[in-house]
């Protein structure tokens, strides 16, 4: 459920983007409607999906500070990024932007777990995690790195299929590939991270 919810802005935005697409005349006037009469048919579909991501996020953090009156770091950092990629997209009207945003977010977290190991001695998947699972010290690093390469890599990727393929396409890889990638990435951390539970429990 709470994968669910952390999805949502990128889900509501492959919506938009569908439903505007599938309506090209009647997105292109709401779009001028909100971002001035200079949107074309072409632009209002990714105009309008990423108005409804800086919303969807927004209401996010609404939800969660209003259930917890506290929100996780990871939440503020998107809404950030959201609020300067997606801000730029509809200001200048230009979809590069939006597109930069999922690298943006991941190249900042391989960063941070990376710099966090080298610069200060915190490995901070193992901050995470260790209340739930027992590892020994060098897979903790290995761990942590195996993350922050991950993130890096989903960054590279996200810019190679954005330049390289379709808008619609990056659409569709932006929900189902980087969802894909990620799951399969967790299903191989946890059969790799089986063996070391075992070894430490024996």
């Amino acid at each position: 459920m709470k994968i669910l919810f952390d999805l949502l802005p990128v889900i509501l935005f492959f919506v938009a983007y569908k439903l505007a697409g599938g309506n090209p005349e009647a997105a292109r006037e709401l779009a001028a409607a909100w971002l001035g009469s200079g949107v074309s048919v072409a632009q209002a579909p990714i105009l309008l999906a990423t108005v409804v991501a800086i919303v969807a996020t927004i209401g996010q953090i609404a939800w969660v500070w209003a259930r917890h009156r506290k929100v996780d770091t990871t939440l503020w950092i998107s809404l950030a990024i959201i609020l300067v990629f997606g801000g730029a997209t509809l200001v200048f009207q230009n979809p590069t932007f939006i597109k930069w945003k999922p690298t943006a977010l991941y190249w900042l977290f391989g960063c941070v777990l990376s710099l966090s190991v080298l610069l200060f001695r915190r490995n901070l998947i193992r901050k995470m995690l260790e209340a739930q699972v027992k590892l020994p010290d060098p897979v903790w690093t290995r761990l942590n790195f195996a993350w922050a390469a991950f993130f890096i890599a989903m960054g590279a990727l996200n810019l190679y299929v954005a330049y390289n393929f379709s808008e619609e396409t990056w659409v569709d890889f932006k929900l189902f590939g980087g969802m894909g990638l990620m799951l399969a990435f967790v299903l191989a951390q946890g059969f790799y991270l089986s063996r070391h539970i075992e070894e430490e429990t024996t």
